[in-house]
């Protein structure tokens, strides 16, 4: 059997201030498969965010193990972090994260400049024709509608053709028309082999999933793998008793 892509075993983050601890996960075991395709789902300060910056090598763990591709990510310096976050993760942010003055075509080049590649006018062309804003490239973020910049965001994010793509709630500042192109743009990146881990806290969103997992309190309390592989209605269940323990 192929090694997960992912594994977090006891994984935990704590909080501190002069006076406060406050611990945002739990004992975290969870294992991803290349190339599926995972929501991360729970209300507000659940510890999704959390999460997903553990995943994306944004943030450290207090305690428990990660391992990347084989890698124990404990063992990496902060400039291997770096190259795997540049080289083989592609970041979706809920807020666009462009920057203001750089025009759309310099957004998405921009990991490549990051990552030394030097013929770089083909890889962000695709990525801008794949998106549909090919026609946008020389326009500024601030020109703009709100999808236009996601759908900029995504092409920023795929055009290193990363292994895994971190979307944080990648429709929350979007209308419903825009959400779903956002989403067709992920389902489509997943069949053609990336692996995608995305937080929401919409239930609708998170349908689109082959395995929901679903914190509370920090705490992995409830996963469900879709009937039929592919995003459909769940149907696989934690047993009631790990929901119990966290209520």
């Amino acid at each position: 059997m192929e090694q997960p892509l992912i594994t977090l075993e006891g994984i935990q983050k704590a909080f501190y201030t002069d006076e406060v601890e406050t611990h945002a996960l739990h004992e975290i075991n969870i294992e991803i498969a290349r190339g599926e395709y995972v929501a991360i789902a729970g209300p507000s300060g659940c510890g999704k965010s959390t999460l997903l910056s553990i995943l994306g090598l944004l943030d450290t763990p207090t305690a428990g193990r990660y391992v990347l591709d084989g890698q124990p990510v404990a063992g990496l310096s902060a400039a291997a972090r770096a190259r795997v976050r540049n080289r083989q993760i592609g970041f979706i942010f809920q807020s666009f994260n462009l920057i203001g003055d750089l025009s759309v075509y310099e957004n998405v080049e921009l990991p490549l400049v990051y990552a030394g590649v030097k013929d770089r006018r083909a890889q962000v062309t695709a990525a801008l024709e794949r998106v549909g804003m090919s026609h946008r490239a020389k326009h500024l973020p601030s020109q703009l509608s709100g999808g236009q910049q996601q759908r900029v965001a995504v092409a920023r994010a795929v055009c290193t053709k990363p292994l895994i793509v971190l979307a944080d709630e990648p429709t929350g500042n979007l209308d419903s028309t825009n959400g779903a192109a956002v989403m067709e743009l992920l389902r489509e990146l997943h069949h053609d082999g990336a692996t995608i881990c995305m937080v929401t806290h919409d239930v609708g969103y998170s349908s689109h999933a082959q395995r929901t997992i679903r914190l509370f309190d920090g705490r992995l309390v409830d996963e469900t793998t879709a009937r039929d592989g592919s995003g459909s209605e769940a149907a696989q269940h934690l047993p009631y008793g790990v929901l119990a323990a966290a209520g």
